[in-house]
């Protein structure tokens, strides 16, 4: 379904058009690392280590490059507090926050019915 842009870049949203900025968010959203660190984050914010134990299998690397993206696209919030160490946590935004619940409705889904596609 396409909209209007409302900041008059394009004339609307179209996720199906190749030149449309929504691909780059979609891309986004379908990582599963991405799925995966805001449904960890729904509960509140938390350090790069609880992050990292929290989503096993995920590499430094790659949760620092899935934390900047999301920061980037303004769905999560890095605070750092001066400590020594210093103390890093992330945070959903409101943005974040509005897109756990429908990502959190997938990752359900599948646990529900991976049974089902690996038959």
């Amino acid at each position: 379904m396409a909209l209007s842009c409302p900041t008059g870049q394009h004339d609307k949203h179209d996720v199906y058009a190749a030149q449309c900025p929504c691909r780059g968010v979609l891309d986004l959203l379908a990582n599963k690392w991405t799925a995966l660190a805001i449904g960890a984050l729904e509960e509140g914010p938390l350090r790069f280590g609880e992050l990292q134990r929290q989503l096993e299998g995920v590499s430094p690397k790659v949760l620092t490059q899935t934390l900047r993206r999301l920061e980037e696209a303004g769905f999560v919030d890095r605070t750092i507090y001066p400590a020594v160490p210093l103390h890093v946590e992330y945070n959903l935004t409101e943005l974040g926050h509005g897109v756990a619940e429908p990502l959190g409705a997938l990752r359900s889904w599948v646990e529900r019915n991976l049974d089902r596609i690996n038959a």
